[in-house]
């Protein structure tokens, strides 16, 4: 079981850079990119204390990625400590921006009640609104899991997180 977990983790990684790479090619901010890139350097190091430390500017700046990661961070407690509230928040944070994947993790946090209630109408619309936005090659899982956790609802609460996700518009920090 660990070692699917460890691949589960590695593939929402490889999909939280595929997507902050193509963010930062398109800000044109290089300074900012150059240290971004330094915390995924240090994070496929598994050094995960630097990581945080260059992750944790750049998120309260608004940089939706790198509040991606810091969730992650929090969420596993690599480098930080395990803060399941943290990590709702800095999801919350870079998911409202449309970061997909942090709307992805958002959701799973909604769906088992961890850093946040526990809300099956809110976890649905989190995971409708990244499988949409999922890339291709995530799609298919993206909504296994969120039928999954549709297969837990009432025809009205799937209804809700419909007219929620509907009405989602994203709205940057900065």
């Amino acid at each position: 079981m660990r070692s699917a977990r460890g691949g589960y983790f590695a593939v929402r990684i490889f999909l939280v850079a595929t997507a902050v790479a193509m963010l930062l090619l398109s800000t044109g901010n290089f300074a900012e990119a150059a240290s971004f890139r330094q915390g995924v350097s240090a994070f496929n190091r598994q050094d995960y204390q630097r990581a945080s430390r260059v992750f944790i500017p750049l998120a309260e700046q608004g940089q939706p990625s790198a509040q991606a990661y810091l969730g992650f961070l929090f969420e596993t407690g690599r480098g930080v400590p395990r803060n399941y509230t943290e990590a709702a928040m800095w999801y919350r944070r870079a998911a409202e921006q449309g970061d997909s994947l942090a709307q992805y993790s958002l959701g799973l946090l909604y769906d088992k009640g961890h850093g946040v209630p526990r809300d099956i109408v809110e976890a649905s619309k989190w995971l409708n609104l990244s499988t949409a936005a999922a890339p291709r090659q995530a799609r298919e899982a993206r909504a296994r899991i969120r039928d999954a956790v549709t297969t837990k609802m009432t025809r009205g609460e799937i209804a809700r997180a419909r007219l929620r996700a509907l009405e989602w518009a994203p709205i940057r920090e900065r």
